[in-house]
């Protein structure tokens, strides 16, 4: 019987003492969950975050994203009602708890124990947090431990609101959209902070199920739970009567469908950017675009679809050509405007950039600016005919003019430069050594192979768009060394700024009144006083420009080539066939010009500055064109031509005169000078 009775009370001893073993288990449990909590420290708030691109004028160009579409916005960024909206249908005790609702987690607890599963939710904003950030969706006990863990850990370290706006700046809305700020723009068009009432409440209707209650996919069942929520804002105090009476009826504006799936502004710039990004943060460029970086660039968005605008113009559409442009500060190297292609969606080949192609006469300026650097002028004379060169090594060259034409008597620089004339730049290649148009080359940037031969001049070793322009921005700004670039500034996700690009300083390179009288010569490609032989080659676009531009054109089989500038803008457009077949049509052989010319007059509408300042030691006179003369009244035309101070020719032009027959003084007078006769003797 005692025993019977020992074992009675033991067994009422264990019944109070296993409810007792069981809470101090859970206290030291939680204890030391807390205790691990404290040790670790906070855990990281951050996740993927979209890199966004601004333009020149500080508006948003584009933007990267990694695995996740996430633009990181501030909470006082976003709207108060989609803030109220949100906490209304997902948490209303969020300000009450410490990251666990205990009476929504007690009914949820019931219904998933009498059903043996876990389909009942109760969880807080915090834990949604969580599981966001560092777990899986799986719907298990120890995913649901986890998410436990990692909650306590966020109340412990951070703010309410830190966690309040790290929640909506992660939640998912469904279509690839992750935080608000990248929801409300791709629903909505618009910032989360401009948000109305209605469209908040719409906003906050997706998370529970994106595929259920997005209006994109079902209008209805979205409008359904937007109306619950408005009801639940109503309870809470959050609205009036009479702003719930509105918000239910009001219709909502959502995107179209062309405008949710728009092309971006400039891909081919955009991608040109994070590549630049990568170098200066020496970083991998998926990195980069999950980084939350703020990447300041240098893209002129009214410049860009004006470029992106003149091509479609004048392309046909039936055309499979391609198309390389660039525009550039040359004062800066600031790139303002990019086409790497036609269609980005076929083909991310960034043409302007990337390919390398022959450029033909285009190539010319740079030999020109050395001719005038080793004792050419303007009006140094040289004929221009069918001419075989015999090399160093026996062979024997013959270049040919564009359809065989020839003036077969001697031109100017200025004429030849205008006609663009190959036998006077192969002469001229000749007489300076090749080696010299090679070192030249090398002080306007171009770095990649250039073999000193006599064909270099016309333009025969393969270069990029961005090659051209920065060394014709070289000339328009007077000399000064341009590294051309797409980025000024970059900041990270916490707005500290990590590159600013420092002031360009002013390393000059070139002589400043060579590359004006250079920049004057190349002018004449669209000044018909230069007519000889042929038209100049700018002749199909002269009437349409509407301001002095210095340019020149190039053309091989396979290549067409225009760049020209401005003393603000050197812009460079290149067609031809990715497969380097023969360009046939005359269609097609017009194409780069008239895009360029486009670009040019529409981007200089505004009225900025047109003339080309000339610099101290430099002097101007008229010329005849014919003979290189100085001008009288009798020439039938003459050109404004600028000189190097005490290189202008002396001799006034006797070719047109009101005698019928010039006298033997006048013949004396026309004899060509000391470099004409070496140049005529040795070719």
């Amino acid at each position: 019987m005692r025993k019977l009775l020992r074992l009675n009370a033991f067994k009422k001893r264990l019944i109070y003492m296993i409810p007792l073993a069981m809470a101090a288990a859970a206290i030291l449990f939680i204890a030391g969950v807390y205790a691990v909590s404290f040790l670790l420290g906070p855990p990281p708030l951050t996740n993927d975050q979209n890199t966004v691109y601004y333009g020149i004028d500080g508006n948003v160009i584009g933007e990267e994203q990694g695995a996740q579409n996430r633009r990181w916005v501030s909470l006082d960024d976003i709207s108060p009602k989609l803030i109220q909206a949100t906490l209304a249908v997902e948490d209303t005790r969020f300000y009450e708890h410490n990251g666990f609702d205990v009476k929504r987690i007690a009914g949820a607890l019931l219904t998933d124990l009498k059903s043996l599963s876990l389909k009942e939710g109760a969880s807080t904003l915090t834990q949604q947090y969580a599981r966001n950030l560092y777990l899986s969706h799986e719907k298990t006990w120890m995913r649901k431990l986890k998410e436990a863990f990692y909650t306590v850990r966020l109340e412990m370290h951070y703010s309410k609101k830190e966690i309040l706006e790290g929640y909506l700046n992660t939640i998912y809305y469904g279509h690839g959209k992750y935080g608000v700020e990248t929801a409300s723009r791709h629903f909505f068009d618009q910032s989360a902070a401009d948000l109305s009432l209605p469209e908040a409440a719409m906003m906050s209707a997706i998370p529970k199920g994106p595929a259920y209650y997005s209006p994109f996919n079902d209008r209805e069942n979205a409008k359904r739970r937007q109306r619950r929520i408005l009801d639940l804002m109503l309870d809470n105090g959050d609205i009036t009567e009479r702003q719930h009476f509105l918000a239910t009826r009001k219709h909502l504006a959502f995107t179209e469908a062309d405008e949710r799936n728009n092309v971006p502004l400039a891909p081919y710039f955009q991608d040109a950017v994070l590549n630049e990004a990568a170098s200066i943060l020496e970083m991998d460029t998926e990195t980069i675009r999950s980084g939350g970086y703020n990447i300041h660039t240098t893209l002129n968005k009214t410049m860009q679809k004006t470029l992106r605008q003149s091509a479609s113009n004048v392309i046909q559409s039936s055309s499979d050509i391609q198309l390389g442009a660039m525009a550039m500060n040359p004062a800066s190297g600031g790139i303002r405007a990019l086409i790497g292609g036609r269609d980005y969606t076929d083909s991310q080949f960034n043409r302007a950039m990337q390919a390398k192609r022959m450029p033909g006469s285009a190539f010319k300026p740079f030999l020109y600016y050395a001719a005038l650097e080793n004792g050419y002028t303007p009006t140094t004379m040289l004929q221009s005919k069918p001419t075989a060169f015999r090399l160093e090594n026996g062979n024997v060259y013959q270049p040919s003019n564009y359809n065989g034409y020839y003036a077969n008597k001697p031109i100017s620089l200025a004429q030849a430069l205008a006609l663009s004339d190959n036998v006077y730049a192969v002469k001229t290649n000749l007489y300076l050594g090749p080696e010299t148009l090679v070192s030249t080359a090398r002080q306007f940037g171009f770095d990649g192979e250039l073999p000193a031969v006599p064909s270099l001049a016309l333009g025969t070793s393969a270069v990029t768009v961005e090659n051209m322009v920065t060394g014709y921005s070289m000339i328009a700004n007077g000399g000064k060394q341009v590294e051309g670039h797409t980025i000024t500034k970059i900041t990270n996700r916490n707005g500290r700024t990590v590159f600013e690009r420092a002031d360009q300083q002013e390393k000059r390179v070139l002589d400043p009144q060579t590359t004006f009288v250079l920049t004057q010569l190349m002018t004449g490609m669209f000044d018909r006083s230069l007519d000889g032989y042929m038209p100049v080659t700018g002749s199909s676009i002269a009437d349409t420009l509407e301001r002095t531009y210095a340019g020149k054109s190039g053309t091989t089989d396979a290549d067409n080539w225009m760049i020209g500038y401005s003393p603000m803008l050197a812009t460079g457009v290149w067609t031809g066939f990715d497969d380097n077949r023969k360009i046939f049509g005359r269609t097609e052989h017009r194409y780069a010009k008239q895009i360029w010319a486009n670009f040019m007059n529409k981007t200089h509408q505004n009225g900025s500055r047109s003339s080309f300042d000339a610099p101290s030691g430099v002097t101007s006179i008229r010329i005849d064109p014919e003979s290189g003369k100085r001008a009288t009244t009798y020439c039938d035309t003459s050109r404004l031509m600028y000189f190097k101070k005490g290189t202008a020719p002396q001799k006034y032009c006797t070719m047109h005169m009101p005698d019928d027959e010039p006298n033997a003084d006048d013949e004396k007078k026309d004899e060509p000078g000391m470099l004409e006769k070496v140049m005529d003797f040795l070719f």
